[in-house]
């Protein structure tokens, strides 16, 4: 892995880390609480996503690179 996709990988982690503790700090209702939670785990989730196919289609650009038939000059 790539010290860029490791940087973050650990940015996600630290943000949904961080963003829990905060919300379970916060004070307000169980049922507000609950649904916050809900919010930020989809939330989190379509990040994720999102940088998966980010990175999926990055990796498929660099293969399609690499299967390119190499011209001599």
């Amino acid at each position: 892995m790539s010290r860029i996709s490791s940087f973050i990988l650990g940015a996600v982690i630290g943000g949904a880390v961080g963003a829990t503790a905060a919300i379970l700090l916060a004070p307000s209702s169980g049922e507000n609480l609950r649904s916050t939670i809900v919010s930020r785990a989809e939330q989190i989730r379509a990040d994720i996503t999102h940088a998966a196919a980010e990175r999926r289609a990055e990796l498929e650009r660099q293969l399609a690179a690499l299967r390119e038939p190499k011209t001599s000059a």
